[in-house]
């Protein structure tokens, strides 16, 4: 059960989170978001023109341990809200690890988090979060972008946020429909009236972008998930073992030759390959799908990132 609003301003709220840098100033008046039909802007030219390319998913296992489906059931989220953190140069692994060790005195937690070079997912997205009041809780999934300081910081930022949300949609089998699969936090807050926030309008306006520049991202991210038939899409592009098994669960991985567990990839032609990544040793990871190759089990971490067997224990959800 949803216990209270996001972003508490009680004092033991704020002294809590002093360390990383969180806020409680509250924002800009309530506003509606409106769509218009402008699509160009130069923070999406600027990710056109410098080749930036969205960075890989990576998942984690949280300490949320409140585990409810939404409204149409477990696994059936109706789309994804929208937020920004409201607290400047805070990175997105600073706040999972905030929210990890603090949840239960802040009373909130969302899906992920996002800046300008990783997006960690801290919960199974086929259960709710408390990230926007109740009824939005038990519609989506919920993903914060963390302030930047700098345009190309800002660009890296929503091209992380735009995939993330697209690879949700895809997963779901979701269409990107502005206000119905895709809301703002600012959206949620008019529609409910179960919190005052308006995010992420008055930090997208500080870099003259918006939703109506936001969409076209999501939607480019998304076409492209589908013209690549990428694994978040819930299918396996790879043909040696078969296909991907949507089993969740954790696996906590340890290397004994090294001080961390390397990451492979697989190329459409089915081949494993080192992905340049590793774990660190005795990390736990969510997993929702595993493969088979050359006898072993894969488990997925992220979004094409997968740990053998043999350096990773499994336990089921």
């Amino acid at each position: 059960m949803f216990k209270k609003n996001k972003w508490l301003a009680s004092i033991a709220s704020a002294v809590l989170l002093v360390g990383v840098g969180f806020t409680t100033t509250m924002q800009l008046a309530p506003q509606m978001v409106q769509q218009d039909v402008r699509a160009d802007s130069w923070i999406n030219d600027y990710i056109d023109q410098n080749g930036i390319q969205p960075v890989p998913i990576t998942y984690q296992e949280g300490t949320f341990s409140d585990w409810f489906g939404y409204e149409n059931g477990v696994g059936k989220p109706e789309g994804v809200v929208v937020h920004e953190t409201a607290s400047p140069n805070t990175t997105a692994a600073t706040f999972a690890q905030s929210f990890n060790n603090n949840w239960e005195t802040l009373e909130t937690y969302v899906h992920a988090f996002t800046d300008d070079t990783q997006t960690i997912n801290i919960h199974n997205t086929d259960y709710g979060v408390w990230g926007a009041g109740p009824t939005a809780n038990s519609k989506y999934i919920q993903i914060e972008l963390c302030e930047v300081n700098t345009a190309d910081k800002f660009a890296r930022s929503v091209a992380n946020d735009a995939f993330y949300i697209a690879t949700m949609l895809h997963k779901y089998n979701l269409p990107v429909e502005y206000g119905t699969t895709v809301v703002t936090h600012d959206q949620t807050a008019q529609w409910w009236h179960e919190t005052d926030h308006t995010d992420p309008t008055g930090y997208f306006a500080k870099w003259g972008y918006g939703m109506d520049q936001f969409m076209p991202l999501i939607q480019k991210y998304y076409d492209q998930i589908g013209n690549a038939g990428s694994t978040a899409a819930g299918t396996d592009t790879t043909n040696n073992g078969g296909a991907a098994q949507g089993e969740t669960g954790t696996v906590k991985v340890n290397n004994s030759s090294s001080f961390m567990v390397p990451l492979v990839s697989f190329d459409t032609a089915g081949n494993a390959k080192n992905a340049n990544r590793g774990l660190a040793n005795n990390t736990s990871w969510f997993t929702d799908q595993q493969k088979t190759y050359n006898g072993h089990t894969y488990y997925r971490v992220s979004t094409n990132e997968w740990v053998i067997d043999s350096a990773a224990t499994y336990t089921a959800r």
